[in-house]
């Protein structure tokens, strides 16, 4: 099984922590998902059509999108074909090697977040209200400052009752500063201000956070590209990054809103959410090839250090552990 040790090989090159993170963070997906796939599997003695129908059925169940599934399902006929696969255990490893492929296309290495190696890095998240917004970049405020980076937060969600206040109780739990106005302040003000506060301190990163209604499209996407004109204006090339924040237990909602954003904004990178919460972990392949926005952090727990930079191999290995570790070298 070449696939399944090239996927193992590289696993080693992580960190256990970060290998057991992605298991156990799919631990739901890949009970509904891989059970599923097993019991298929256990059920048919060749690879058919009918063998075929039900793997869609499978994959878009676990919300990897209708026109991806259809994709990955051909290039599965296609490969059964050519390798002449009559046995349908040996199917899990090509869709295993699909799905990586589908994610990484014809880039092998995955986007990093866009840090400037010197000056300012200036990071704008959107999305809508209750996705975990303010927590992620809480979460984010940590992880850079365990690299040694010196971070700065930005409350620029002024219209949502307790948004600043949310995004205060994050910033005493990192130890980094926020910069605020008054609840129903312009955000762009906010911004410049954030701005001014990370240049006069040598801050190497500043989060903002934005306001999350998507309501009506054309106020919030004049809002952000207010926001940003303030940004670009203050530091050339800035924002360095627009991610944003999708909760995963949403499903196919998750991904219209990602539609919905890529059209209002220049989205450079996806952070799920609350991961570990869901069955339907899918969702990333279907953002990732229908979409071709790269899943830059994911949510797999509740605690300070459980968002991770996102890794495809480490994503397979997390839908697929059971057959991967029980596979032969």
């Amino acid at each position: 099984m070449t696939f399944f040790k090239k996927i193992k090989d590289k696993l080693t090159q992580q960190t256990d922590s970060v290998t057991e993170k992605f298991k156990d963070g799919l631990s739901k997906t890949r009970d509904n998902f891989s059970g599923k796939m097993n019991e298929l599997v256990a059920r048919y003695r060749k690879v058919d059509e009918e063998f075929f129908e039900e793997l869609e059925e499978i994959l878009i169940q676990a919300d990897v999108g209708f026109e991806t599934v259809m994709e990955l399902v051909e290039q599965l006929r296609e490969e059964v074909k050519l390798r002449n696969i009559q046995d349908p255990k040996a199917v899990q490893e090509v869709i295993v090697e699909k799905l990586v492929a589908i994610y990484h296309g014809e880039e092998e290495e995955l986007p990093e977040l866009n840090i400037q190696p010197e000056g300012l890095t200036v990071i704008l998240f959107v999305g809508v209200n209750g996705v975990g917004k303010t927590t992620t970049i809480g979460k984010l405020a940590h992880h850079l400052k365990a690299q040694g980076k010196s971070v700065l937060l930005a409350a620029g969600d002024t219209f949502r009752a307790g948004a600043i206040d949310q995004l205060d109780v994050w910033g005493e739990r990192v130890g980094v500063d926020v910069i605020k106005q008054a609840e129903g302040s312009d955000p762009a003000a906010v911004m410049f201000d954030a701005v001014q506060a990370a240049k006069a301190r040598n801050v190497d990163v500043l989060l903002c956070d934005t306001a999350g209604r998507l309501q009506n499209k054309v106020n919030l996407m004049n809002e952000l590209e207010k926001v940003k004109r303030v940004i670009t204006r203050e530091v050339p090339n800035a924002p360095h990054e627009v991610l944003l924040v999708l909760d995963a237990t949403t499903g196919q909602n998750a991904f219209v809103q990602a539609k919905q954003f890529k059209e209002a904004t220049d989205v450079s990178g996806i952070v799920l959410t609350k991961l570990d919460g869901t069955a339907k972990g899918g969702i990333v392949i279907a953002i990732r090839n229908e979409l071709h926005i790269p899943v830059k952090f994911v949510g797999l727990g509740e605690k300070m250090d459980d968002l991770q930079a996102f890794d495809a191999n480490e994503y397979v290995y997390g839908l697929f552990a059971d057959v991967i570790d029980g596979a032969k070298e």
